[in-house]
């Protein structure tokens, strides 16, 4: 899914339909910035408002995800490419999970190693010093790449609006957090809960 030409399809439906971004805003109960923000292809509309938007637009999900009118013919073809789309994003995004876990897994083991090399065998004191450093910072570094590409993949959904959204680097560092959930303010209704670890929209 091509998210500027989304954007550019949704600005010209929009004014197709004589509407501002302060009108269509209203009408779908959002924030100008959030319509501004799909037509300049920086964001894509959660799943909850696609078919909102489509009625106040005039045009089918199918057409809002292609980023053009489809013609009834063409139709079939582009929901086929739509669903095969959204099914390679989500097994994109379970081949990063896995990728993050063998980071994460490899960089703490190799800093536990240069711990136990350091504590068990004999050595200068700065040798030792030297490698217990060095086997922190592998394991922070792991660990910090591994915050990283998980804040990147996918999505969390906000279990009071179920919008989906990702979180800025401070907000997930900072969100207590379980294997799936993570503590979390909604950009969109702006409550704070623990919001669901989503692989694809």
């Amino acid at each position: 899914m091509n998210q500027i030409l989304t954007g550019q399809f949704i600005k010209q439906c929009r004014k197709e339909k004589g509407l501002t971004q302060e009108q269509l805003a209203e009408r779908l109960n959002i924030s100008c910035k959030t319509v501004s923000k799909w037509e300049c292809g920086k964001g894509l509309p959660e799943i909850s408002l696609m078919l909102p938007l489509c009625n106040e637009l005039g045009i089918t999900v199918n057409e809002l995800l292609s980023g053009c009118k489809i013609s009834e013919s063409q139709y079939k073809e582009k929901a086929e490419e739509n669903l095969i789309s959204a099914v390679a994003e989500r097994r994109e995004n379970k081949k990063k999970l896995i990728l993050q876990i063998l980071i994460a897994f490899s960089t703490v083991l190799s800093g536990c190693v240069m711990f136990l090399i350091a504590g068990l065998l004999q050595m200068p004191l700065a040798a030792r010093i030297g490698l217990i450093a060095a086997g922190a910072a592998v394991a922070a570094l792991g660990i910090g790449v591994c915050c990283v590409m998980d804040r990147e993949t996918g999505y969390y959904e906000c279990p009071a609006c179920n919008e989906l959204f990702v979180p800025t680097m401070a907000a997930y560092v900072g969100g207590a957090h379980t294997f799936t959930r993570r503590r979390l303010k909604c950009p969109h209704c702006k409550k704070v809960s623990f919001c669901k670890k989503k692989l694809s929209k």
